[in-house]
């Protein structure tokens, strides 16, 4: 039949992809039965990596205390609890991405578990997200054995990220010979286009059904008028491409649409060679890499290639040294790094005309390097302009007008067209960047060469970390309002906060807390640790609300407008009033009523100063 590519939704976030692979690896070497496929998500659940619905308040303590450790029978008792028709399957079904991934072979046979060098790369701590995800989708085709029902007899023939780069290009090829400036592709072209090119000959047409839609679209009276012409456009689009008239198949296809193509963005951006610009709104080839886009181009056209059995596509998957990457050549690298030697001085001669301090960087001379030291190089040439690009930020929010940007951004997030999580973890960054006179910001999310976030930061490190003067802080945020919102956040806040700490032990070290909502649960959390203390210490944690920070940055603005500014240290002066605060209310909730007054006073006292 018929469909769209897709990029597996079973495991949405890849550290948690991570997380399943480290559980596997306790079973290397034992043979993937039914037996063990039961076992394997045991473990899970004992890990706290799966949670079932039917499980007793007792069962549910486990869970809610995240550092109590789970007994291997009390996992056992809470799936068997369950009662599932076919128990071995869960197992299967949790195994199949990293199976598909060539992270790890596990096969219902008397074969052992096997962790691949890809997997062992994903589990060391030297592994770069970015380069794993590059190194998968050079390489992840349609049809392939690993995978069922993308069949050559419905039309597939296709390595889905290279498609996506050629279509790209040949987009903004198209589009400039009709004496326009590329613009890359909206989203929302994105999901009508990209996951309904199945087939790599097909890339030109599919390019030119693209700016076909784009002109008539832009050629539209009113808004009333583009509406109805991509309700209609959209409907035949999907008529045509599944060969079918039925209302309710159609209307499928149209809503999965969005999901497979916000999701298949979200990964690829992860490559680092994609990028989002237009304000979030398009997607385009990373110009900074366009060296290495060219190369893949010239040499790939797309089309998937010929394996005698699924061992052999699951070794070529698992390998770290395929495919060839065609630019690493002498010469090509030699153009790399000149190209982003020549990139970077440009960009310190603008950074020094704003009277920013340089941090010291020995350029060398890429004549006489080898082709190892070349591609070291390259990569050390990456992290310094990141460098640059983060002091370049900082710069750029200590304008008013910029701030003013942040604020609205913030109290308009619900409305954002990025992923709203990655979105509050950037511009609460930015937000930091402008209250004060920090050494250093550092955001812990893996960033592409536009320095932008593509993905949230991991799990285990804190979302942001601050350094000061007189102390350091941690950040961090999250879109959960719920219940969950104390699960996912409550304990493991703490413990990164105290991991900070004993990390950093020679200042005192605060933590912000930014959510839209504050749930009463995570509060007592924080009440608990600030009260009674998390592993014997008392912590310093301040919770806010979004509306908070954007209060906290109103008060900036105004500081600004005077000709003032604000320090760290005035800053900290309110962080202790919040925590002062737990001494004279009786419980938590009478503790965040009183954080609104506090933020008041605070901002009133420090403009009248």
């Amino acid at each position: 039949m018929k469909k769209p590519w897709s990029i597996s939704t079973t495991v949405r976030n890849p550290e948690r992809l991570r997380d399943f692979l480290g559980v596997l690896k306790i079973l290397e070497g034992q043979p993937f039965n039914s037996d063990n496929q039961i076992k394997y998500q045991i473990l899970l659940i004992q890990h706290k990596l799966y949670k079932p619905t039917e499980m007793t308040r007792e069962q549910e303590e486990y869970y809610k205390d995240i550092e109590r450790e789970m007994p291997y029978t009390v996992a056992e008792q809470i799936f068997n609890t369950q009662q599932y028709r076919d128990p071995a399957m869960r197992g299967r079904n949790s195994v199949a991405p990293m199976n598909k991934m060539g992270l790890c072979v596990a096969k219902n046979s008397a074969d052992g578990v096997r962790i691949t060098a890809l997997g062992e790369y994903f589990l060391s701590e030297e592994y770069d997200l970015g380069k794993l995800f590059f190194i998968h989708f050079l390489k992840w085709q349609l049809p392939n054995p690993a995978s069922d029902g993308f069949s050559e007899r419905d039309g597939f023939a296709i390595k889905p990220f290279i498609g996506t780069l050629h279509l790209i290009k040949e987009v903004n090829n198209q589009w400039t010979a009709l004496g326009n400036e590329p613009v890359g592709i909206t989203k929302e072209e994105f999901a009508l286009f990209v996951p309904t090119l199945i087939h790599y000959q097909n890339i030109v047409m599919q390019a030119e059904k693209l700016i076909a839609y784009r002109t008539e679209l832009r050629a539209q009276a009113s808004e009333a008028d583009k509406r109805a012409f991509k309700t209609r456009f959209q409907k035949q689009f999907a008529q045509e491409f599944l060969q079918t008239r039925s209302t309710s198949e159609v209307n499928s296809l149209l809503n999965n649409l969005w999901d497979y193509g916000d999701n298949a963005i979200r990964y690829f951006r992860l490559t680092r060679y994609i990028y989002i610009r237009g304000g979030g709104f398009n997607i385009d080839l990373e110009p900074r890499r366009m060296i290495e886009i060219e190369s893949i181009l010239s040499s790939d056209n797309a089309s998937p290639s010929t394996f005698a059995t699924t061992g052999d596509y699951i070794d070529y998957l698992a390998d770290l040294n395929q495919p060839v990457l065609p630019w690493e050549t002498d010469i090509e690298l030699k153009n790399i790094v000149g190209v982003l030697a020549k990139d970077i001085s440009l960009f310190v001669e603008d950074l020094r005309s704003k009277s920013i301090t340089i941090p010291v960087f020995e350029f060398r001379n890429a004549i006489s390097l080898n082709k190892n030291e070349l591609k070291l190089y390259a990569e050390e040439l990456r992290i310094y302009r990141r460098k640059l690009q983060e002091l370049e930020t900082h710069f750029q929010s200590q304008n008013v007008e910029k701030i003013k940007e942040y604020i609205e951004l913030l109290r308009n997030i619900h409305q954002s067209v990025n992923k709203k999580s990655v979105e509050l973890e950037r511009l609460t960054t930015l937000a930091i960047n402008a209250l004060n006179d920090a050494i250093q910001i550092k955001p812990n999310y893996p960033v592409g060469d536009d320095n932008e976030p593509t993905f949230t930061a991991p799990a285990g490190k804190p979302d942001i970390e601050c350094f000061y003067e007189a102390f350091n802080s941690v950040c961090e945020v999250t879109m959960l309002t719920d219940r969950s919102q104390w699960y996912n956040e409550g304990q493991p806040v703490m413990r990164h906060v105290r991991d900070f700490e004993e990390s950093y032990p020679e200042k005192g070290v605060y933590c912000i807390f930014v959510a839209p909502r504050l749930h009463q649960d995570t509060i007592e959390t924080f009440w608990v640790a600030i009260k009674h203390g998390y592993r014997g210490i008392h912590q310093k944690i301040v919770p806010l609300s979004i509306t908070q920070l954007i209060k906290l940055l109103e008060v900036l603005v105004s500081l600004k407008e005077s000709g003032r500014k604000l320090t760290h240290t005035e800053l900290s002066s309110l962080y202790e009033e919040i925590i002062a605060l737990t001494n004279n209310v009786t419980d938590s909730l009478e503790w965040i009523e009183k954080i609104p007054t506090a933020i008041n006073s605070w901002g009133e006292r420090v403009l009248a100063e």
